[in-house]
C-alpha cells in the first residue's frame, strides 16, 4: 500500500475491507487520511479516479441506461 497515494492531495491511503477472498480484497475502499476522500474497490478493482470524474462518469452511465 505504500506506493498508492490519493490522486487529489497525494496523502496516504488506508484500506477498508468489506469482503475478502484469500489475500484479495473483493469489496471495500481506500480512504485518504489527509483529505478524507474515499475510493471504492469493487470486484477487486480500485477506482482511483478523482471524485469529480467518477461523478461525471456515473451521471453519463445513468443517462445511457
Amino acid at each position: 500500500m505504500e506506493i498508492l497515494a490519493c490522486p487529489v492531495c497525494k496523502g496516504d491511503l488506508e484500506l477498508r475491507s468489506e469482503e475478502e477472498e484469500d489475500d484479495d480484497v473483493i469489496l471495500g475502499s481506500l480512504e485518504c487520511a489527509a483529505c478524507s476522500e474515499s475510493y471504492p474497490i469493487e470486484e477487486s478493482i480500485p477506482n482511483l479516479l478523482p471524485p469529480e470524474l467518477r461523478r461525471e462518469l456515473a451521471e453519463q452511465e445513468n443517462l445511457t441506461q
